[in-house]
């Protein structure tokens, strides 16, 4: 039987693994990387390097050191070969004054150097790191203290390979404010767990600066130009959006893309989302970045069944609270007491869910909730006079104007819920509250709960009391309404200006839009079976 051959390290992440071990495990065993503008900037500076007579960019690998890398530069001073490492930053000095280098500056280029010496045949006894902000250069003896280092840290890495379980975040916390992966890692979001009363510094980003593009005419073909995205309809003028620009693109109906284009946003990491004319979520096509370790630890956590249950308990809770709070502020005054007891029912409701010992009774508590909850919606539209009347909520068809608009919008949730998954690395199809059906993605219905009310419900009794919606907006045949094409976009219009509303986490206490905290409820979902549990389904309406 063929033997397994251990891969390669690259020098680089032996860098990563000197900085921070849970930056080299998701780096290089979770394969996430995120590029933010130092990144870029070291980029730039490297490609900038000046060429010499020397041996520049020199790329090579070893089996018996289990390394891999490109050198920036190879110099020769007195016979002597030198292998050189540039760095944007600035040198560290000791309180002597002696210029030297950074601890996972010298392992990077102590590597470099033994991959030399094994091409070359040469011993190698010097190295040197260049750091371009003080223009200072700092030598490194590569002697036998550092071939030890180099060789220990090919083992470390090789063991955290192996492991299932992300290392522990940085002890050092300045080394995090500098990490392009802090939105990935949350560092500070899970030492608040063991210091509630500190002050998290934002590292998680408030918005994307992407933008979420919907098809909706029949006639439109969605195609690739060069390095844009181009929205060709026949009824309007062309619309080229820069690549760079589209987070994911969703068609509506009969709306077309190319197989080019379908090929182009695949390479580049671009959702793209197929939607049915009336609003049903159809499936989705993503290059997605999730590794096996996320999955196998998603896996191991939600086939707990504690572990279920306190989570689906966790988020009924919070769906229950914000419908509790949100009807409280509508009903002020006149209404409190028209709608005093439904909403005693959706407390009492709470109050048993807590204590729930199975996922069934919790539903019962949870759809008994619902029920008092859209009765209050039905009570506060009673008196629309524009067709929103509310009598309660059916589906599947829904059988009036404001029932068609509330699924058109649960749609709309559903798919960033599952791009929020995807975009995480975790898998839909394993959840924790919803069971699992074969025609929706469990895990994306148990993270809905935490948004229906704050994206879908305020939107819905907003725009009625607003008179948004028109005749026009809405078809039916029978008994079953469903939105018009003008209506689709009028609804993705609300719903994604809804999404970029800036709301403010009561436990961590920064600041994002709607957009942005889905992903950040996965990731803090993620570590719920990761060794950091308590910060999932906090999060509550204003």
């Amino acid at each position: 039987m063929d033997m397994v051959e251990e891969p390669l390290t690259r020098v680089m992440a032996l860098h990563a693994l000197a900085y921070c071990e849970r930056l080299f495990y998701l780096e290089e065993v979770e394969e996430i990387r995120i590029a933010d503008q130092r990144v870029y900037d070291g980029r730039r500076f490297h490609e900038q390097i000046p060429e010499y007579d020397e041996v520049t960019s020199l790329t090579l690998e070893s089996d018996e050191l289990g390394l891999y890398g490109k050198m920036d530069v190879v110099r020769t001073t007195n016979g002597q070969m030198i292998p050189f490492e540039y760095k944007k930053g600035c040198a560290h000095i000791e309180q002597n004054g002696d210029v030297t280098p950074w601890s996972s500056d010298e392992l990077q280029v102590g590597a470099y150097a033994l991959l030399l010496e094994q091409h070359t045949g040469q011993l190698i006894s010097e190295a040197r790191v260049y750091y371009a902000t003080d223009h200072r250069t700092a030598i490194v003896p590569v002697n036998e203290s550092l071939r030890a280092k180099v060789k220990d840290a090919v083992k470390r890495a090789s063991s955290l390979r192996k492991s299932l379980q992300r290392p522990a975040v940085a002890t050092n916390e300045r080394l995090c404010a500098k990490c392009s992966l802090a939105p990935v890692c949350l560092p500070e979001e899970e030492r608040l767990l063991h210091e509630p009363d500190r002050t998290v510094g934002i590292a998680f980003p408030a918005d994307r600066d992407k933008l979420d593009i919907h098809v909706t005419s029949p006639r439109a073909t969605v195609r690739r130009s060069g390095q844009s995205i181009t929205i060709d309809d026949k009824d309007t003028e062309k619309k080229d959006v820069p690549l760079h620009d589209v987070g994911s693109i969703t068609l509506h109906g009969n709306a077309q893309m190319t197989t080019q284009t379908l090929h182009l946003c695949a390479s580049e990491g671009i959702p793209v989302h197929w939607m049915t004319g009336g609003g049903k979520y159809v499936g989705s096509v993503v290059n997605a970045a999730g590794g096996v370790q996320r999955r196998l630890r998603q896996y191991a956590g939600l086939t707990d069944a504690d572990t279920c249950l306190r989570l689906a308990i966790s988020t009924a809770k919070a769906k229950m609270e914000m419908q509790i709070k949100y009807m409280m502020r509508l009903s002020r005054g006149k209404f409190r007491e028209d709608l005093i007891e439904e909403i005693d029912t959706m407390r009492e409701a709470l109050k048993k869910s807590s204590r729930a010992q199975s996922l069934d009774v919790l539903r019962g508590w949870e759809g008994l909730a619902g029920r008092a909850y859209f009765s209050c919606i039905a009570y506060l539209l009673r008196d629309d006079t524009r067709g929103m009347t509310f009598e309660g909520r059916n589906r599947r068809p829904p059988k009036d104007p404001a029932n068609a608009v509330l699924s058109f919008l649960y749609s709309l949730l559903y798919r960033d819920s599952v791009k929020s998954i995807i975009i995480v690395g975790l898998d839909p199809c394993i959840g924790f509250f919803h069971q699992a059906r074969s025609t929706a993605y469990p895990l994306a219905l148990d993270l809905m709960e935490l948004f229906r009310v704050s994206l879908c419900d305020t939107v819905l009794i907003g725009s009625a009391h607003r008179n948004q919606w028109d005749e026009d907006d809405f078809t039916g045949t029978g008994q079953q309404c469903w939105l018009s094409e003008s209506g689709r976009r009028k609804a993705i219009s609300i719903y994604e200006r809804r999404k970029q509303d800036v709301w403010k986490h009561p436990v961590i206490g920064y600041s994002l839009t709607y957009d942005r905290a889905m992903e950040l409820e996965v990731r803090l979902l993620e570590k719920e079976w990761s060794g950091a549990p308590g910060l999932f389904a906090l999060n509550r309406i204003r």
